[in-house]
């Protein structure tokens, strides 16, 4: 059986767990997967990673385009993340005629149609299982599973810091200061969480799902995306009041006018399997003509949770190698649908307001949700510090539009204090 060397750019929590997945099972691959796979070679700036892993004598370099130029490497795997080093990593790998696997997220968001073509142009794999969902196998099932079917949703949590935080906001009742700062003392969030709370690392892999589900190429850039931020406890008060669950889903789905993509805190009715997935734990919803309503459910982050998926994507490559069928899954993404404007969004919609408490302000609002199409279902008033009032409004069906634009005209009001928030409600 031929042996197939690895190169491993990047010894960092995923890179080191990668390390320790090879050394509990390298040889059980042979029996299971039927294949002969050894990392021959490791690279990362940091020496002193290297040193912690006990890595072979002479196998360890600093410099990634040693790993790249050896000839005796036949896939190249990529943990170092960003879009800068790493995507001259990934391309030269596949210039070289080496297959890649990456777990590298902003990289296929970004510059994905260029990766899969230079995989196609050498003729050589890239993989990326583990750029979506962790240790959940996703990408994969949309790839093989599920090709039978039309795919028209794929949704769900996919970071974990802001659904351990959303849960602890929920069920313990922590503002979102308290929540944020524990999820960096358990190391769940980064000491800079922008990415996860502002949504954008959830916008990339919804890009990448979308891509995949409806076969049209979907860029981060065309996501509009709303972090955590502005939610309070009593936002989540008030839904859990209602019925509801608060999620920062990321959403895609297709539709007659185009892909309706987006990421935003989202009420989500109690009784739908998304609603009951807390802490760290990701899951992924998919609706196909044929097989229905699926889950994918898991960690989502975490050293042998994203390694698990990087080293199942190396033993698939390697079987490819093994069989020569380089190749056999590249770039799906042969339609061009349009992405739709998220004003052309219809749901419902959640706003919660703080407004004098006078005679008079309730209608004088509904008045201008009325003269911009938007019909309320419900209204709930609780007296804040007086002379104000929190007032929250739930709309029926409304496009995103009239919504914003009675938003705009209502935050200019003089008997308005102030808006808080807005919420899309997804009736799934």
């Amino acid at each position: 059986m031929r042996t197939v060397n690895v190169g491993l750019i990047g010894l960092g929590t995923v890179g080191s767990g990668v390390v320790e997945i090879f050394d509990r099972h390298a040889a059980d691959f042979r029996t299971r997967a039927g294949v002969d796979i050894a990392i021959t070679r490791f690279a990362d700036r940091n020496a002193d990673r290297a040193e912690g892993l006990g890595l072979p004598e002479g196998a360890f370099t600093t410099d990634a385009a040693e790993i790249i130029a050896d000839p005796e490497v036949d896939i190249v795997v990529e943990l170092i993340g960003g879009t800068g080093v790493a995507r001259g990593i990934v391309l030269d790998a596949l210039a070289a005629g080496k297959s890649v696997v990456t777990a590298n997220k902003a990289l296929m968001a970004t510059h994905g149609q260029e990766v899969m073509d230079a995989a196609a142009a050498h003729g050589v794999d890239i993989a990326f299982e583990a750029s979506v969902g962790g240790g959940i196998p996703i990408i994969s099932p949309l790839k093989h599973c599920l090709v039978s079917n039309e795919i028209t949703t794929v949704m769900g949590i996919v970071n974990g810091t802001t659904n351990y935080m959303l849960t602890r906001m929920a069920q313990n009742g922590l503002d979102y200061e308290t929540a944020l700062a524990e999820a960096q003392a358990k190391g769940f969030a980064e000491a800079d969480p922008t990415a996860d709370v502002d949504g954008h690392d959830a916008a990339a892999k919804i890009a990448i799902l979308a891509s995949i589900a409806f076969n049209s190429r979907v860029s981060i850039g065309d996501v509009p995306v709303e972090g955590i931020r502005s939610l309070s406890p009593g936002d989540i008060a008030y839904a859990t009041e209602m019925g509801y669950a608060i999620k920062l889903l990321a959403i895609a789905h297709r539709t007659d006018e185009g892909i309706d993509i987006r990421v935003h805190p989202t009420m989500i009715p109690v009784a739908h399997p998304l609603a009951s997935v807390n802490g760290v734990y990701n899951a992924i919803y998919v609706i196909g003509d044929a097989v229905g309503e699926t889950m994918f459910f898991g960690e989502g982050a975490g050293s042998l949770p994203a390694a698990s998926a990087v080293v199942g994507d190396v033993i698939e490559v390697a079987r490819h190698i093994t069989r020569g069928c380089l190749g056999l899954v590249g770039c799906t993404c042969n339609e061009e649908l349009p992405v739709r404007d998220i004003g052309q969004l219809e749901s419902s919609y959640y706003v919660r307001l703080h407004i004098v408490d006078e005679p008079g302000v309730l209608a004088a609002v509904a008045k201008v949700f009325g003269d911009h199409g938007v019909s309320l279902a419900s209204v709930i008033q609780k007296t804040d510090e007086a002379p104000t009032a929190e007032i929250v409004y739930v709309t029926h069906r409304a496009t995103e539009r009239a919504v914003r634009a009675a938003i705009d005209q209502i935050s200019v009001m003089p008997i308005v204090e102030s808006v808080g928030t807005m919420l899309r409600v997804e009736e799934l």
